[in-house]
C-alpha cells in the first residue's frame, strides 16, 4: 500500500513542481518588467555623473566619505528616477502603444495594471524623497524633488504642447549632477553652476539627435518634437551646434571656480573635447540623415564620461 501511495504522489509532484517552476518564471517576468518601467540604463548614467560629483565636492571641500550618506544617496537617487520613468509611463501609455520603440512596454501591452505602476512610482517618490532628506540633506532633498516634477510635471505633458519641452528636460536632466555636488559638501556656487551648465548643454546635442533618429515615432505619438514642428531638422540641426559650442565656456567654470592645479591640463583637455563635438554636431547640421544623427549620437555618449573622467582627475 505504501508503494501505491508513493506511486499515487508523483503527479502530486511534478504539478507543485511545475506550479512553482511557473510562479517562479512569473515573478521574475513582473520584477523585469517594473526594472522596464524604471529604465535602469538612463538611470545607471545619471547615478555616474551624482558619484562623480559628489567625489569632487568631497575632495574640493576636504570633507570625507561617509558610506551611509553614499548609500543613501545611490539609493534615494535611484528610486527618484524610477519613479520618474514610472509616472512618464504611467501618464503617456496611450501614446506608448502607437511608437514602435515603446510599444512592447509593460503598460501599453498590459502586462501591468495602471494601478500597479501609479502605486510604484508613487511608494519610489516617497522613499527616495526620504533617504535624501535624512541621509544626505535637505538641499539634495529639495533638488531631487524638484528634478522629479519638472520631469513628471512639467516635461511629460509639454510634449505634447511645446517644442520648448526640450529645454524643460534639460534643466530637469541636469539637476542630478548638482544632487551629487550638493551631496559631497558642495555649496550651490560657481562649480555647482558650471557642472549643471555643462549637463544642461550637453543634452541638445545628445537629444537634437535622438529627436531625428525617432522623428517618425514622435509624429505618430503627437508629440510636439523639434524634429516633428520643423522635419527638414535645420532647427535641431543649430540647437545641437549652439549646444555643443556653449559647453565649451561651460566646461572650464568648474575649472575656475576651483583654481586646482590640474586646471590647465584640463580646461585644454575639455576644449578639444568640445571641438569634436560641435564638429559631429554641424556635419549633421549641414547633412541631416540618420548617419550623421548616429554619429552625433556616439559622440555625446563619449563626451560625457569621458568629461567626467577629467573633472574627478584634474580638478580636485
Amino acid at each position: 500500500m505504501s508503494t501505491g501511495a508513493t506511486t499515487l504522489s508523483n503527479p502530486d509532484r511534478a504539478a507543485a513542481a511545475v506550479a512553482q517552476t511557473a510562479s517562479s518564471a512569473g515573478m521574475q517576468a513582473k520584477l523585469a518588467d517594473y526594472a522596464e518601467l524604471a529604465k535602469p540604463r538612463i538611470t545607471v548614467l545619471e547615478l555616474v555623473t551624482v558619484v562623480a560629483a559628489m567625489q569632487l565636492a568631497v575632495a574640493a571641500t576636504g570633507a570625507s566619505w561617509e558610506p551611509a550618506s553614499l548609500v543613501a544617496m545611490m539609493l534615494g537617487t535611484t528610486l527618484l528616477a524610477a519613479s520618474a520613468n514610472t509616472l512618464n509611463q504611467y501618464l503617456e501609455v496611450r501614446h506608448d502603444r502607437v511608437m514602435k520603440r515603446t510599444a512592447d512596454r509593460p503598460l501599453p501591452t498590459g502586462r501591468m495594471q495602471r494601478g500597479e505602476a501609479a502605486a510604484f512610482g508613487i511608494a519610489s517618490v516617497a522613499v527616495g524623497v526620504t533617504l535624501l532628506t535624512f541621509g544626505v540633506n535637505g538641499v539634495t532633498a529639495g533638488l531631487g524633488l524638484l528634478c522629479w516634477f519638472l520631469y513628471v510635471a512639467v516635461y511629460t505633458p509639454m510634449k505634447r504642447v511645446s517644442p520648448w519641452n526640450t529645454f524643460v528636460g534639460a534643466v530637469s536632466g541636469a539637476i542630478p549632477i548638482v544632487m551629487g555636488w550638493t551631496a559631497g559638501g558642495g555649496p550651490l556656487d560657481l562649480a555647482a553652476a558650471g557642472l549643471f551648465a555643462v549637463l544642461f548643454c550637453w543634452q541638445y546635442p545628445h537629444f537634437m539627435a535622438i529627436a531625428w533618429l525617432c522623428r517618425e515615432d514622435y509624429a505618430a505619438a503627437g508629440y510636439k518634437m523639434t524634429t516633428v514642428v520643423e522635419p527638414t531638422g535645420r532647427r535641431a540641426g543649430a540647437h545641437a551646434m549652439v549646444g555643443a559650442a556653449l559647453l565649451a565656456p561651460a566646461s572650464l567654470l568648474p575649472a575656475i571656480a576651483l583654481s586646482s592645479t590640474g586646471a590647465v591640463f584640463y580646461a585644454c583637455a575639455v576644449l578639444v573635447l568640445a571641438a569634436a563635438l560641435f564638429y559631429v554636431a554641424a556635419r549633421f547640421y549641414q547633412n541631416r540623415c540618420d548617419a550623421t544623427a548616429r554619429k552625433l549620437l556616439r559622440g555625446s555618449l563619449i563626451y560625457l564620461p569621458v568629461w567626467m573622467l577629467l573633472l574627478v582627475l584634474c580638478l580636485p
